[in-house]
This record gives C-alpha cells, structure tokens and sequence, in this order.
C-alpha cells in the first residue's frame, strides 16, 4: 500500500487567475471551499481563460470578510462580494455544459477590462443562485458530481515525483525546469511514485476519501509562466511531457495530475501533513 502525504493546498477564486495557498480547506462536493465560484467572459458571453488571455496569470487574489480581492501590479485593486445581490442574468458555457451566471456589475467590468488590457468588454461572473451545472462526463465523473467553473473535475490531484521526473527530463534535454502552479492542482501529495496518480482508484484518511476518476488532460497553460504570463517559445513542458506521459490511448496528447471527486467527507477540512492511503 502506498501512503500518501498533503504537501500543498491551493484554491483559485476566479477561473485561471493567480491561486491562494492554504495551510487547510473545507471539503465540499464542488470541490475546495471558495474554488473556482468565479469566471471571467467575454461582451459575448464565452468565458476566458489563460488560453487566450495569458495575463490573467498576473491577476492575484485573496479573501477578505467581505470577498475575493483581485489586484494586479500598477492596476490597483477591486473587490468581488461573496453574494451580490441583483445583476444580470447572463448564459453562458464551461466547455459544452450550459450555466446560468449573475454579472458581478460594471465596477468590477470596467476594472477588469482596463487591467487585462482587453479590447472589448469583460465581465465577472458567479453561477446563479439554486443552478447546478449539469455534469457533462457523466462516465467518467459520475452524473451526481457537479462543480463550479473547474474544466471537468471538482479536485485536480497532482503528485510531487511526476513534476520531479518531468523537470529531470526538461533538464536533460536543455530546458528549464517547471513549478508545480504550471498545472493549477487543487491537491498536491508526495510519497507516490512517479505517475502512479494515473493508477489508483483513491486516496483517504478518517475523515475524507477522494476518489480518482481519470487523468488530467492538458492544454497549452503549463507553457505560461505563471509570474509573469509569458508563454514558452518552445512549447515547454507541453510537448516533453506528451512524450513521457501521454494521455491514455493517445500518442503525443500530455497528461498531468488526476481529476478527482469526494466520495466521503463533505464539510471535512484537509490539512497539510495529512496522511493518506
């Protein structure tokens, strides 16, 4: 049996801006508790993301009584209240599933589009009050499991000796290596051997279970330097890892970290040091 550690705990309030380090979280169906409750769109309702606006990597955020804080270098601050009430009701997608959102107003558009330097409008928005957005990898996630504005899963899983051998191999062929926030997990573990994530059907203690659904596909944000938003030239780490640890039944398509769901243990807190098998 392999025992698992906690080593990092990391929620991102607003879709593909900068994460918050945690020390503990509360465990919740959707995830961490304040994971991902918020997403930025565009004048057209598609929502945005480090794909196709890379300085959303240089947006911080923090919590306060009475938010999420988002501040930028030189572009001061706003904040995002937990609850607004009123606001636009507004449609919109996260990949293919449909979600009922609320604008978070015009202080925070015009704030936002001014420091992402974006040449049309963008909005901030939360799900609406009583939506559940519908599952859509039911065969893979379970047609209960629902999340906020997370791609696919409410937990993203990494595991420290993976990033550990990708970063060998970047070195190995004249690369820098990669922090783990190139990959935005949620969880961070050590005491697993390399990839091994990819292979277990949990990871639990007393008090909670995660259950591991399937690997975590990836797109180009791992190329982005999270400080400073810059991609990679050479489309590093992406393409050294589609060729280490390609996506099941795929050949050039990288994998990193695992999607995950709570299977026992809702409103439990974990902690750094946790030990898990």
């Amino acid at each position: 049996m392999q025992i698992a550690e906690i080593s990092g705990l990391t929620i991102y309030p607003v879709k593909s801006m900068q994460g918050i380090e945690l020390e503990s979280a509360e465990l919740t169906p959707h995830g961490l508790a304040n994971d991902r409750r918020f997403m930025v769109v565009r004048a057209n309702s598609r929502f945005v993301t480090q794909r196709d606006m890379s300085r959303l990597a240089l947006v911080h955020t923090s919590l306060d009584e009475d938010g999420i804080v988002l501040s930028m270098d030189g572009r001061g601050y706003v904040t995002v209240p937990f609850m607004a009430a009123g606001g636009e009701r507004i449609d919109t997608k996260v990949w293919g599933d449909e979600c009922e959102t609320v604008d978070q107003g015009e202080d925070i558009s015009c704030w936002l589009t001014q420091a992402l330097e974006s040449s049309s409008r963008l909005r901030l928005v939360r799900m609406a009050p009583g939506f559940v957005r519908p599952q859509g990898q039911p065969e893979n996630l379970g047609e209960k499991t629902s999340t906020h504005f997370a791609d696919a899963a409410p937990f993203l899983v990494a595991n420290e000796s993976s990033l550990d051998v990708l970063n060998q191999e970047l070195e190995k062929r004249g690369h820098s290596p990669v922090p783990m926030n190139r990959f935005r997990p949620n969880i961070v573990v050590r005491g697993l051997a390399p990839f091994a994530e990819h292979e277990i059907a949990e990871l639990s203690s007393e008090n909670y279970r995660l259950g591991f659904c399937h690997p975590c596909e990836r797109c180009v944000i791992p190329t982005i330097d999270q400080a400073t938003g810059i991609k990679n030239p050479d489309h590093q780490p992406f393409r050294t890892l589609g060729e280490i640890n390609p996506m099941p039944g795929t050949e050039r398509s990288p994998a990193f970290a695992q999607n995950a769901i709570l299977q026992k243990g809702e409103g439990q807190t974990i902690t750094l040091g946790d030990r898990l098998a």
